[in-house]
């Protein structure tokens, strides 16, 4: 008897488990504002604005406008990591203390030249944080350059310590 209750309740709990998933697919489905099962998880699409725009540049372009002195990039580090080490000519304007950091670079923020925003490891989210409130602050041009302090330092591009900053 007991061998008997055994299989009949091994036999349902994966049948009830099946049922549960399929139940919650279908309400999922049918929800205006459902989870998508399968997401767009690339850079273009982590890493874009509120109206759904990539914010990405690439390194090239990003050299290229630093060469150029068209660009202003913004260190979303904190400010430690900046001073061991940042993009010659990077404003350090640390997310977690975006308030006040901001209101002292405020006035060296050009509208007409682009931003250019980064941060450390391909998973670190600081410089796009800073790279959505700098657009809803009315800045059109702020681009986001994944991974940016490594791929810089890698590329050999210029960089300077807070001993270096004028």
């Amino acid at each position: 008897m007991f061998q008997e209750r055994l299989k009949k309740t091994l036999w349902q709990f994966p049948l009830l488990i099946a049922m549960a998933i399929l139940i919650a697919l279908l309400v999922n489905h049918m929800r205006k504002d459902g989870i998508a099962i399968v997401g767009d998880w690339s850079e273009e699409a982590r890493f874009s604005d509120s109206a759904g725009q990539s914010m990405v540049i690439g390194l090239e372009e990003a050299r290229r406008l630093f060469e150029k002195d068209a660009a202003i990039f913004l260190d979303a580090r904190p400010q430690y990591q900046y001073a061991e080490g940042h993009i010659r000519g990077a404003l350090c304007i640390p997310w977690q203390e975006v308030d006040h950091y901001f209101m002292e670079i405020a006035d060296q923020l050009e509208p007409s030249r682009t931003i250019i925003t980064y941060c450390d490891g391909e998973t670190c989210d600081l410089s796009h944080e800073l790279a959505v409130f700098l657009k809803e602050m009315g800045f059109d041009d702020v681009r986001v350059l994944v991974n940016g302090w490594t791929v810089w330092l890698q590329a050999g591009l210029p960089i300077q310590t807070e001993e270096q900053t004028p």
